[in-house]
């Protein structure tokens, strides 16, 4: 991939989309034109005000620190609010973008409002609304298997493995285990679980916040690093624009480069030495404590099943929250029998999950669903192809529109922006020889492409530059009480070289090795 600028449209070339078709059309003159100067103000005018309210919403969410109001109402609530516009507009949407499939869910009989609302909720709504319940089923079978591990203490070896009170020592430690478990986990979850642990080994509450920070990079660099490391790279997989392989051999190197620079940077601002609890092993019962390898056995299951789900899809062809629900079966198995005696004792099963982060977790399953509502209506729209064409157009430089969407991401919340730029283009599958086409920028969109990667790289890394970035970065200001204007001080210029080292790193593999 070589810097360049072209003005170059790629949709008429790679889009298949309905969008991408009725965007072609207008561009090629066939009869498009003359649909939409018959309705034009209208379509102009809701699609504008979809967009504003979009934005709006963006705003609201990225200032929830100021305003105290939950981000995840905020994402609902505009998710209801665009459907709503889009349904004022549906007729000339419809009849703009999805003219051939209306024409034959009619089936010559006569349009009306009642078959253009049906139409619009079996063929265009639902849609959405299958892929948005897809990723809901996996993070909820994610969330069972975290909570069951965390009710068995297979995460006491944390705090076993990391007892000591060399400062630099203890960092590297929780670096690394936070990017393997985030690779496998949910970044939030992992990071809240990280986070208690902290809170229980370090009294001082200084000291904290500097391994919290290290914590939050730890989280997005490991779920950038896989396919089911984060919503929005498990949104990428899903999409079918990246496989599990390819996309961790290319993230592998740059995640890294963007853990291993902050962390060496905040580690000169450590002492030798911190003070440490030594945490207390819960009690349950004499007969009734799960041995050293049942826990192994069950940690062995639960993390080693969410590796397997890839293989699983790749050899049913099912969805992924599929595969997460069949580990969740086995490993619900293994919890039962495991915990026989301790079923029929009368001590308690469950080791209680804090309630931050069950509430947490639940946030982010519902501001997840509220962003993906809201800009699938925006999709519809074409605003975000339109969007994709200018930027084809004027920038055409996918490096370029990484950097934009890192920056971006420090003050935005990072996964709203990554699903955005993820729904903005379509996967090229063929890609025709066409002069005055740039041939390497197209292929950047294609299954595996540099697009993908370097989206969810900067959408991820980049979050990290502000605390109000990612949903981590947020845990860490509740948790510890951070402060945007310390964690800036002390943690973003950090994160800032790590991220464009890491791109480097990724620019000279793309450029002079694959």
């Amino acid at each position: 991939m070589r810097f360049q600028i072209k003005a170059v449209p790629l949709y008429p070339i790679c889009d298949n989309s309905s969008v991408g078709r009725a965007l072609a059309s207008q561009a090629e003159g066939r009869g498009f034109e003359s649909r939409l100067s018959l309705s034009y103000p209208l379509f102009l005018f809701m699609t504008i005000a979809i967009v504003i309210v979009l934005f709006l919403g963006y705003c609201a969410i990225a200032t929830e620190h100021i305003t105290n109001i939950n981000k995840a109402a905020v994402a609902m609530f505009l998710g209801v609010t665009v459907w709503m516009l889009y349904m004022v507009a549906g007729k000339q949407y419809v009849e703009l973008l999805h003219a051939e499939d209306y024409a034959e869910f009619l089936d010559g009989t006569a349009s009306t409002a009642r078959t253009l609302k049906d139409f619009i909720a079996s063929h265009v709504f639902i849609t959405h609304v299958a892929d948005i319940c897809q990723v809901v089923l996996y993070l909820l079978a994610t969330m069972s298997i975290v909570d069951l591990l965390n009710a068995n203490g297979c995460f006491d070896f944390i705090s076993e493995w990391i007892m000591t009170r060399s400062s630099r020592r203890l960092l590297w430690m929780v670096a690394f285990i936070t990017y393997g478990l985030s690779a496998n986990l949910d970044n939030l979850t992992t990071a809240v679980m990280m986070f208690a642990i902290m809170r229980q080994l370090l009294p001082n509450s200084h000291f904290r916040r500097y391994y919290g920070a290290v914590i939050v990079i730890a989280a997005c660099a490991g779920g950038c690093l896989t396919v089911i490391g984060d919503v929005s790279t498990l949104m990428l997989w899903i999409k079918e624009a990246v496989t599990p392989s390819s996309f961790s051999g290319a993230m592998f190197l740059p995640s890294l480069v963007a853990l291993v620079i902050p962390t060496y940077l905040i580690s000169r601002e450590l002492p030798e030495q911190v003070p440490i609890n030594t945490p207390r092993i819960r009690y349950r019962g004499d007969d009734t404590v799960l041995t050293r390898w049942q826990r192994i056995l069950m940690l062995f299951v639960g993390i080693g099943g969410l590796w397997f789900i890839p293989t699983f899809h790749k050899l049913t062809e099912l969805p992924p929250f599929v595969g997460a629900l069949c580990v969740l079966a086995l490993f619900s198995v293994v919890n039962e029998l495991c915990n026989r005696k301790l079923i029929k004792s009368d001590q308690p099963f469950f080791r209680p999950t804090p309630r931050f982060m069950q509430s947490e977790s639940i946030q982010n399953i519902l501001f997840f669903i509220g962003v993906s509502m809201a800009i699938s209506a925006i999709q519809e729209t074409g605003a975000l192809h339109t969007a994709a064409m200018w930027l084809d157009q004027y920038i055409h430089n996918i490096y370029v529109y990484s950097l934009v969407l890192g920056v971006i991401s420090a003050f935005l919340d990072n996964v709203a922006l990554v699903l955005t730029s993820i729904s903005m283009y379509d996967v090229a599958e063929v890609v025709q020889a066409v002069p005055g086409m740039d041939a390497d920028y197209v292929r950047s969109f294609a299954l595996n492409g540099q697009y993908w990667q370097l989206v969810a790289y900067s959408g991820g890394i980049g979050g990290c530059l502000l605390s109000i970035g990612s949903t981590a970065g947020y845990a860490l200001m509740k948790t510890e009480g951070v402060s945007i204007w310390w964690y800036l001080r002390h943690v973003s210029g950090k994160v800032f070289v790590g991220w464009l080292a890491g791109l480097g790193v990724y620019f000279l593999i793309d450029s002079f090795i694959r």
